[in-house]
């Protein structure tokens, strides 16, 4: 018996797709030539990129605003999170990276030029923390670069790269950070080392510094009361898998990104997590600690 099939693969279930329909979705954007060094700067073995998602407020500000106990936690992440954070990588004399929203740099101004005065880099986290996948390509056009500008007016710093709030990638997301000249992008995750993104089969130039859900620490601390999200996972637990990711890293002479977030790890009992893994980190020879523009940038030169 014979189908018709519909004018559009639109209409089509996933598996009554042509493979031209297919094909496309997944060359949109893609995972193309990797970048891994031959060395890492000063003949180190292993690159390590810390980063911080200081979303504070913005997390319940894009749901709409309505709990305000949610807000006095991401409010917490600018009062005792970011102080904690940054007094500790000043301890060990760490470079790292912050991706921050603009409405929450615009709410926390001070803390963006402080950031940046102690030596680390600002980097795009959208407008509100919105969520990319549903925009308009026009809207997310005009937030994305509107956010760099605030940034840049706020901090001084003009962004080179973006992580996409809640890694929420659009269909037309490496486009607008192609136009804009970013650098790169650390939103995505095709593989442990840096890699150069394709767009409809073409490079592009804007180089991927990968994250993943293992290497963030929201996933084993976020709770939703009023939803069945309880995931809470003892410090202890968490610091067991960093430790290891990085330990792969290291034997494999890559990059150890980690993605932290100051309303979760910038509590009393977790910071100790932080601090135990940069003493391991220290405790091997041959470390880089960088920024994720300075790993991008030496990835772009070496490979």
């Amino acid at each position: 018996m014979s189908v018709v099939a519909p004018h559009s693969s639109a209409a089509l279930e996933p598996w009554q797709w042509p493979e031209a329909t297919w094909r496309a979705i997944v060359e949109r954007v893609r995972a193309g030539r990797r970048l891994k060094p031959a060395s890492w700067p000063g003949g180190a073995r292993c690159a390590v990129a810390l980063s911080f998602d200081s979303d504070h407020d913005t997390g319940e500000l894009r749901q709409g605003g309505k709990s305000i106990g949610r807000l006095s936690q991401g409010q917490y992440g600018n009062r005792q999170g970011v102080p904690r954070i940054l007094a500790l990588l000043a301890k060990y004399s760490v470079p790292a990276s912050f991706f921050v929203p603009a409405v929450a740099a615009m709410l926390y101004p001070d803390e963006q030029r402080r950031v940046v005065a102690d030596g680390h880099e600002i980097a795009i986290h959208g407008w509100i923390h919105e969520r990319n996948s549903v925009l308009p390509e026009d809207a997310e056009r005009d937030l994305q670069m509107r956010a760099a500008d605030a940034l840049e007016k706020i901090s001084g710093q003009r962004p080179v790269g973006i992580r996409t709030p809640s890694w929420d990638f659009s269909p037309h997301t490496l486009a607008i950070t192609r136009d804009m000249g970013l650098i790169y992008d650390s939103s995505l995750m095709a593989d442990d080392d840096c890699y150069e993104l394709t767009l409809d089969g073409e490079a592009t130039g804007v180089v991927e510094l990968p994250v993943e859900w293992i290497r963030d620490d929201a996933v084993y601390f976020n709770m939703d009361r009023f939803a069945a999200l309880r995931p809470y996972t003892p410090p202890s637990a968490v610091l067991e898998i960093f430790r290891t990711e990085f330990d792969a890293a290291y034997a494999e002479g890559g990059v150890f990104q980690l993605t932290m977030h100051p309303h979760h790890i910038g509590h009393r009992s977790r910071m100790p997590l932080l601090e135990a893994l940069i003493q391991h980190i220290k405790s091997h020879d041959g470390i880089w600690f960088a920024t994720h523009a300075d790993v991008v940038r030496h990835t772009k030169a070496n490979s």
